[in-house]
């Protein structure tokens, strides 16, 4: 029996080693072709990054010229998108938590954002192409801002609901107790308690619309001229970078180069910025 205890300990921990070594090498594979994806970026994107990138806008062919159409574009339409979905989203996610968490619409609403969150973005594209530009006649920015907050509200939803759903419901027993009312008791209660997770959540809401172009060639297109008419077609640093990559001159495809790497320092910056809120949720007593 002994004989047998240690032979089948020693076979576990063979099998334990040998697993660890084959996550550990799939961790390093991965993390190795992330490695050389942002070296290749870094390299191409920084020599094309200069002043001119945020102050001229997109030129013709074999001219020079920069982004900054493309980038007010971009800013225009993801600020109406937050500005739009993240309320939304946090509202919705807040009536699932705290008003309607046994309501049948509730299992309803849970089940649809679920589709929401696993739905192509191209379909979204489409959606809002037969929603808003087809009756308008043209494509515009609105559509484009439009088509985003379809594609953040439901990770809003979700994160909303999950970090409200884990503050004790002691808290909000304790409130109740003093005569406060259920409005007053998740202003101050559950959103104190929750607003780490909430925050986290848009922002990676935030940091997935940015990289989106598919539901822009549909809504939104291009356009080559600086505008802020929002009713108007709309340049953005996505379709832009699409465009360019696929172009022969070599002007373009420089700018293509310093577009994806904006992106990607944006989109970094938030990823950073939600895991150090994460972290200091998880160090609060």
């Amino acid at each position: 029996m002994t004989r047998l205890t240690r032979s089948t300990l020693i076979r576990r921990k063979l099998v334990n080693g040998l697993m660890m070594g084959l996550a550990t090498l799939a961790a390093a594979l991965g993390l190795a072709v992330l490695a050389l994806i942002l070296l290749h970026l870094v390299t191409k994107g920084a020599g094309a990054l200069n002043l001119g990138i945020f102050t001229r806008d997109t030129p013709g062919p074999m001219q020079d010229g920069g982004l900054r159409n493309a980038i007010v574009g971009s800013l225009m339409m993801s600020g109406l998108a937050m500005l739009v979905g993240i309320p939304i989203g946090i509202l919705a996610g807040t009536f699932m938590a705290e008003y309607g968490r046994f309501h049948p619409i509730t299992r309803v609403i849970r089940f649809t954002n679920g589709i929401l969150l696993s739905v192509p973005s191209i379909i979204t594209g489409l959606f809002v192409y037969q929603l808003l530009v087809v009756p308008l006649g043209h494509f515009s920015g609105l559509a484009g801002a439009v088509a985003l907050s379809l594609l953040l509200i439901p990770t809003v939803v979700r994160t909303t609901e999950d970090m409200l759903l884990l503050v004790p419901d002691q808290l909000r027993e304790a409130g109740l107790a003093l005569g406060l009312t259920r409005a007053v008791v998740i202003r101050h209660v559950s959103y104190a308690a929750a607003r780490a997770g909430i925050v986290t959540g848009a922002l990676l809401a935030v940091a997935r619309i940015s990289g989106e172009t598919a539901p822009l060639l549909f809504t939104a297109l291009s356009n080559t001229f600086f505008s802020t008419d929002i009713l108007q077609p709309l340049a953005s640093l996505q379709i832009t970078v699409y465009q360019f990559a696929l172009s022969p001159y070599a002007t373009w495809q420089s700018l293509a180069w310093a577009g994806a790497l904006l992106i990607t320092l944006a989109v970094l910056a938030l990823s950073i910025t939600a895991r150090l809120l994460t972290s200091s949720r998880k160090d609060m007593p």
